[in-house]
């Protein structure tokens, strides 16, 4: 199975999409189809034996629309596709449509004037100005005429026959009712361009993100500094990034000391520091000093590259939610053509007033709006994902944001995930007056070892500024410890089992203090000489900052919190009381983690899966919503279906408030355009008139419906301004 995306053109409103989606999925090879109206997008999955990316465009194109297939390129550069059916379109669309919208407008109040005046020379000024804004507008009639001819009529199609049948009843009719044609057309453009200009502010986030990727690196060729395009830069070249400048790679610092800020990249707004061997990343901020810096990812492989990738896909997916709204849309506009036909020969057959009966018919046909249908979910999602990126939030696709808003259970690794992944010394426990000649030893002992501790007690030792002493005839113990000549004076470091095998006995209250640590999973190394036991140094892995405070709120948020790990039980658990998890499944093989997933969905919860390491890939793949720590594995990455660039638990709940609020969202703009279309379209065809003598005109059908898309739009919009956990 392959899957392509493709440009589509030529969509007006839900129904075209609709068209479009099922004239692809009925063809013969075709298991999946996604087409997304705001992003102009359609996602194909299909047996390429079968059929080709032609055969579809040829398909699509049969239906009546453009299309061409969207090449995977590098996304940084500056993208066709992004240009011509993505942000820069919206913008230019609003532009254009302005200036179609004041002409219109100009001549409409010139032809409001002359219909006010009688006389034939006033007919003919009407017909004058109406003639412009037609000519103006003429997309309606042709796009219209078009899909009605292709047998799928959409909101075009109901324009041109609307205004249409008020142009012919004006001629033919009795009396010039042209003024009713120019307030339709010039209504619905008002809409039109207020709906293009609230989209365009849809895809603001992708759209600063694409701005922060420098046009130009300074890169070193043959002992020269030269300028080059950012995408000619070439891994394992050397580049020089001076204060003010944005990185164009990802790579490693090889001289020099800044600090950079790579909040565009990880939502994290403190700066980092960078010195010798750091780890650098593409579009991030140099604040001070100058870099040199060896280029590791280029172009579309550097993580940046992935980011604008994740976001301009989730943006262009589709959320199962949209599935009631797409069937509606299919058959909407037919259904409305018939309502107004019935309608224009129930007025007709009751009142014998012509007039009456085609200005209802008129009515039903602008007043209703398949664009909030179809607008309803592309544009929540949009800006939901926007804002998740711009928070270092990447959600996939428009399903994993839905399913997010669901989730009963999150289950959480434990290394890398709850706690930071790497040992640190939390606790030193030493006889009075020995802490200094302990911490001594245990820096000339562990500065030749290379137990994965050491480097826990070396950084700590750095960071008191602790005297480093000579290390002689070292020997490393299996399995206890290790022991050499400090000065000159035999000395120990290790385990309880390295103490006891040479004679040496802990003060009561020392071992007292030891057993309590150990309880809590803690790691405790042992220094001493011939004679005495100075003192131990515990060494854990500890728990983040924020871990506490994020299990606390997704319990607020009625989610339960189960911990999944491969350490053994006593450290889980010791963990797990810290931070409040109840629940806690302890050495746990890779293999049977994604067990463990598949039962608890066996019981009917959601479950979601937060992990960072490779050994998590499988139970990311197999849960509900799969979550990976941004600085994890590729391979966890790759299974996740949620990335946290911020590498905090804290974005756990962020992504949970996010996806409630865009599906809360979704649901509204769904609401509000069934209910517009319920109430709108009855009132319009007059089913009210008898009993309260509401009905409505055409004229103001057509304003509602302009208004009705431009609500589904700025509801979308709000989702800029909600607040996350920081």
């Amino acid at each position: 199975m392959k899957n392509s995306r493709f440009s589509v053109t030529g969509m007006g409103c839900a129904a075209c999409s609709a068209r479009v989606e099922k004239c692809v999925s009925q063809a013969n090879g075709v298991t999946k189809v996604s087409v997304n109206l705001l992003a102009g997008e359609m996602e194909a999955e299909y047996d390429e034996t079968v059929l080709t990316e032609d055969d579809i465009v040829k398909i699509v194109k049969e239906a009546g629309y453009g299309a061409e297939v969207i090449e995977q390129e590098n996304i940084v550069k500056k993208n066709p596709k992004l240009e011509e059916n993505g942000i820069e379109s919206l913008k230019k669309e609003a532009f254009f449509v302005r200036i179609r919208l004041i002409l219109s407008v100009v001549f409409w109040l010139l032809l409001l004037y002359a219909a006010r005046k009688d006389g034939v020379m006033h007919a003919y000024l009407q017909v004058a100005f109406l003639i412009p804004i037609v000519v103006l507008n003429y997309k309606y009639f042709t796009n219209g005429l078009k899909m009605l001819l292709k047998k799928s009529p959409n909101m075009d199609t109901l324009v041109a026959m609307g205004s249409g049948a008020a142009i012919v009843y004006g001629v033919f009719g009795h009396g010039l009712h042209f003024e009713c044609a120019g307030t339709i057309l010039t209504l619905i453009t008002i809409g039109k361009y207020l709906e293009a200009r609230s989209k365009g502010k849809t895809g603001e986030a992708i759209q600063k993100l694409m701005k922060l990727v420098p046009e130009t690196v300074s890169v070193i060729r043959d002992g020269a500094e030269v300028v080059v395009e950012a995408d000619e830069l070439r891994i394992g070249e050397i580049f020089v990034v001076r204060p003010g400048e944005r990185i164009g790679a990802d790579g490693v610092v090889l001289e020099g000391h800044s600090t950079v800020d790579e909040s565009a990249l990880t939502g994290e707004s403190i700066p980092a520091e960078k010195t010798e061997n750091s780890q650098v990343l593409s579009a991030s901020m140099n604040l001070n000093g100058t870099m040199k810096i060896k280029a590791m990812k280029v172009g579309k492989d550097t993580a940046f590259a992935k980011i604008l990738e994740i976001v301009d896909k989730a943006g262009a997916s589709k959320a199962p939610i949209a599935r009631l709204a797409d069937k509606i849309a299919g058959v909407f506009v037919p259904a409305v053509m018939a309502i107004a036909f019935v309608t224009g020969v129930v007025w007709v057959i009751c009142t014998k007033d012509a007039a009456a009966a085609i200005s209802s018919a008129i009515a039903v046909l602008v007043v209703s709006c398949p664009c909030a249908l179809g607008l309803a979910t592309p544009v929540a999602i949009m800006v939901g994902t926007g804002k998740g990126a711009m928070a270092g939030l990447l959600i996939k696709t428009g399903e994993a944001l839905e399913k997010t808003h669901g989730v009963d259970v999150v289950v959480l690794d434990k290394t890398g995930t709850v706690t930071n992944g790497k040992p640190s010394v939390t606790d030193v426990v030493t006889k009075d007056g020995k802490e200094i000649t302990m911490l001594e030893i245990a820096y000339a002992l562990e500065s030749f070892s290379e137990h994965p501790l050491a480097d826990a007690i070396i950084r700590f030792c750095n960071e008191k500024n602790i005297q480093k002493n000579s290390c002689t005839n070292f020997q490393a113990i299996p399995g206890k410890g290790v022991k050499a000549h400090v000065n000159g004076k035999l000395c120990f470091g290790g385990n309880d089992k390295m103490i006891a095998q040479e004679g040496l006995v802990l003060p009561d209250k020392m071992a007292e203090d030891g057993r309590a640590l150990a309880e809590l999973g803690k790691t405790l190394m042992f220094f001493a000489d011939e004679n005495e036991v100075y003192g131990f140094i515990a060494v854990a892995d500890v728990i983040k900052p924020t871990s506490k405070e994020a299990i606390d709120k997704l319990k607020a948020l009625s989610v339960e919190v189960v911990m999944l790990t491969g350490d053994d039980k006593l450290t889980a658990d010791a963990i797990a009381k810290e931070v409040g998890i109840g629940k806690v499944y302890a050495g746990v093989l890779p293999e049977e983690k994604g067990l463990i997933i598949e039962d608890l969905k066996k019981t009917g919860k959601v479950v979601a899966m937060v992990g960072d390491g490779i050994n998590d890939a499988p139970a990311l793949a197999l849960s509900d919503v799969g979550i990976a720590i941004g600085a994890g594995s590729d391979v966890a990455i790759e299974s996740a279906d949620i990335i946290l660039m911020k590498n905090d638990l804290l974005d756990v709940v962020n992504a949970i408030k996010l996806s409630k609020a865009v599906i809360r969202n979704i649901k509204q703009n769904l609401f509000w355009a069934f209910f517009y279309n319920c109430i709108g379209i009855p009132l319009a065809a007059g089913v009210f008139y008898p009993l309260w003598q509401m009905k409505l005109s055409p004229e103001f059908g057509a304003f509602a419906m302009s208004m009705s898309s431009l609500f589904v739009v700025t509801n979308a919009l709000r989702l800029r301004y909600l607040k996350l956990e920081k």
